[in-house]
């Protein structure tokens, strides 16, 4: 078992270590995960990375290994503290898949301050890049309308982070990966065929043999296989391709150019051959507003790489990680700009009997779960945070990857349908506290 405990900003340690000799070490705390505003131009969140989240969390205990390599950092007494570390505390959160504002408590972890406050990096590292990874894919499932997404990043991000991109983009709505270790570890489905390099590697002296690339590799694959039509001239690439494969092969793709233009144009070249069931995907620097824009040309696959694993744009969720509330008494932080609601709180959402949300509401945890929410008369009121962890371990019947997309899925049709767009704007939904704390 690879330990996760070193996945750690040194502060939390240092706090640790001044925390157990002031005697405050276990105070009964709560955290909670929020973010403060949404990145510029998006409409909602996703929450993504919690299965991550759990597993790695299992995995945060100080070995020798890595007792050893904080000799130097903290003193014997907290590294003797650290060496029995485990979680024993408790997590409740929205659940993966589930849409977030601003302000939407997205985890609550309660426990002693030391054991949580050693959990912040590892936390809003794995909570900050899936959710900010899922929030773009799933801008870019809503621009395809329908059509399947191939995640192709794979190349364009850290090896490790390729493998959680890809299963985020999954939980989404894209529909596969050319990441092969994402397809092992969370059965993400897996697509891919060639590069320009293969067809390249097929070139002689007298001058390149692009049919002789497209038959090694029918011959391999079948002729459901998709071939890369654009290494040459575009025309006489798709012209090849056919009289190779015959009217039933796969696909062709389109990697470069004007991608609208050319797909019209290699459409109707593939409707003059006979191939009229031949799809076309077409790739290369594709984002949300550039699959918008292909809605209405004959694309029938997307590939989209660095924009999708970098977040397009928006690389980071902005979440933080605040301590709300000590020993039952509601704490707040009041920095200029970094302002937090004291207290821990419980979500609920409120739509109209559509599905359509109205709004996002937070009360105090101690709230009434019967109590009347003023201004929710004629509304459905759902409960938003559901239980993750009890007693340090994570709790059983958690929704599978599958099922959290699935309720991503139906919770993009609940948004007020100005929120699928890609325009600037307020968030699709407001947030309303009724927490009303006692912060200090």
């Amino acid at each position: 078992m690879t330990s996760t405990a070193l996945l750690t900003d040194q502060y939390e340690l240092t706090m640790l270590s001044a925390a157990l000799r002031a005697g405050t070490a276990q105070r009964s705390c709560v955290f909670e995960v929020f973010a403060r505003r949404l990145p510029d131009g998006r409409r909602y969140g996703v929450v993504a990375g919690t299965g991550r989240l759990l597993d790695a969390l299992e995995r945060f205990r100080f070995g020798p290994e890595e007792i050893d390599s904080l000799r130097t950092v903290v003193d014997q007494d907290t590294l003797a503290w650290l060496s029995d570390y485990r979680f024993r505390g408790e997590i409740d959160g929205y659940r993966e898949g589930e849409l977030y504002f601003p302000g939407s408590p997205i985890l609550t972890v309660r426990g002693g301050f030391a054991e949580a406050v050693v959990l912040e990096t590892l936390i809003l590292s794995i909570l900050n890049h899936d959710s900010a990874i899922a929030s773009a894919a799933a801008r870019m499932v809503s621009a395809a309308a329908g059509r399947p997404i191939i995640e192709m990043g794979g190349r364009r991000t850290h090896e490790r982070a390729a493998v959680a991109s890809a299963r985020a983009a999954y939980l989404a709505g894209v529909d596969a990966t050319s990441n092969l270790e994402a397809a092992r570890t969370y059965r993400v489905p897996s697509a891919g065929t060639a590069a320009h390099a293969f067809t390249l590697s097929f070139a002689h002296p007298d001058g390149s043999d692009e049919r002789a690339a497209f038959a090694a590799q029918v011959e391999a694959l079948g002729v459901g296989t998709t071939l890369l039509v654009d290494t040459y001239d575009i025309t006489t690439g798709v012209k090849n391709a056919i009289e190779v494969a015959g009217t039933s092969l796969g696909a062709v793709r389109i990697d470069s150019g004007d991608l609208g233009v050319l797909a019209r144009q290699v459409r109707r070249q593939l409707d003059e051959l006979g191939a009229t069931g031949t799809k076309i995907v077409v790739s290369g620097d594709l984002d949300e507003y550039a699959i918008a824009s292909l809605r209405a040309e004959p694309v029938d696959i997307y590939g989209v790489g660095t924009s999708l694993v970098t977040g397009s744009g928006s690389p980071t969720a902005g979440m933080v990680y605040k301590l709300v509330e000590v020993d039952g008494v509601p704490v707040a932080k009041r920095s200029s700009h970094k302002e937090s609601h004291g207290g821990r709180k419980r979500a609920v959402r409120a739509a109209r009997a559509s599905g359509t949300i109205v709004e996002e509401i937070l009360l105090r945890a101690d709230a009434p779960a019967d109590q009347a929410i003023p201004g929710t008369g004629g509304l459905d009121v759902a409960e938003l945070q559901i239980p993750l962890v009890r007693g340090g371990d994570r709790v059983s019947g958690l929704p599978t990857l599958e099922q959290s997309r699935g309720h991503l899925a139906h919770g993009l049709v609940t948004l007020p349908w100005e929120g699928l767009g890609l325009s600037h704007g307020d968030p699709a939904v407001p947030t309303r506290y009724l927490t009303e704390p006692e912060s200090r």
